[in-house]
């Protein structure tokens, strides 16, 4: 099949005009699809609230990384409020007679015995003064101890749970501690709702506090319950 010199010179000039617009249009589409893959960050709330999505502005500036007085003063509160904690549950074996509330103690003890070395070392390394625990006294010296943080017991507060003994101190142990974690909590909406929990890694340990400690509090309330179910089913005549 012959084909005539204008009909190939037409051809040609139809092929090149096509890939000169298909060219046109892959340059134009480039920047919109730049535009459709912006990053978009979501930054986690607070405990208890939900997440949110950072501003162009706030990327470009990046992180706030540094810490700030409030995050000082829950540090140096916060362990003050856990050495108090660790005073209660000293009382425990000489007091009590149920098994869970010893292993409850004991795991108390454990856990926030390493969260204020933990504390102290955050503060220490920040050049920020750490209070130091002295467990033979039963609370913890230095910055702060003047303060009564949220939940913490009064001085006849401690003597009346010291005095306490058998099922009196068990029930007398649940509901202070209860309160005493239930503070725990506030400090650390009372951190969040400051200039405080926006370094990394205060933020993961005050995230840590509250859930650990919404944890034993469901726990103490479970054997609460259980106490009072056993002190109020009558006793068995012989």
């Amino acid at each position: 099949m012959l084909v005539s010199v204008d009909g190939l010179l037409a051809r040609t000039f139809l092929l090149t005009l096509a890939l000169i617009c298909t060219a046109c249009n892959t340059g134009s589409d480039e920047p919109e699809a730049k535009g459709e893959t912006a990053p978009n960050v979501v930054q986690p709330g607070p405990p208890g609230e939900g997440t949110r999505t950072l501003t162009p502005e706030e990327l470009e500036n990046g992180p706030q990384n540094e810490h700030t007085e409030t995050d000082v003063r829950f540090m140096q509160g916060m362990i003050h409020h856990h050495a108090q904690a660790l005073r209660m549950t000293s009382l425990v074996p000489m007091r009590s007679k149920q098994r869970d509330i010893m292993l409850l103690a004991k795991r108390i003890d454990l856990s926030q015995t390493s969260e204020i070395e933990l504390m102290g070392d955050w503060l220490k390394a920040r050049n920020e003064a750490a209070p130091e625990l002295h467990r033979v006294h039963g609370h913890a010296h230095g910055t702060g101890q003047d303060r009564l943080m949220p939940g913490m017991l009064t001085e006849p507060q401690l003597r009346r749970l010291a005095r306490a003994r058998g099922v009196t101190f068990d029930r007398l142990f649940l509901r202070s501690m209860i309160h005493h974690h239930q503070g725990a909590v506030t400090m650390v909406e009372q951190l969040y709702a400051g200039d405080g929990g926006t370094e990394s890694e205060i933020d993961a340990f005050a995230r840590h506090v509250d859930s650990d400690q919404q944890i034993e509090i469901d726990r103490m309330r479970k054997l609460l319950t259980t106490l009072r179910a056993a002190g109020a089913k009558p006793s068995s005549s012989g």
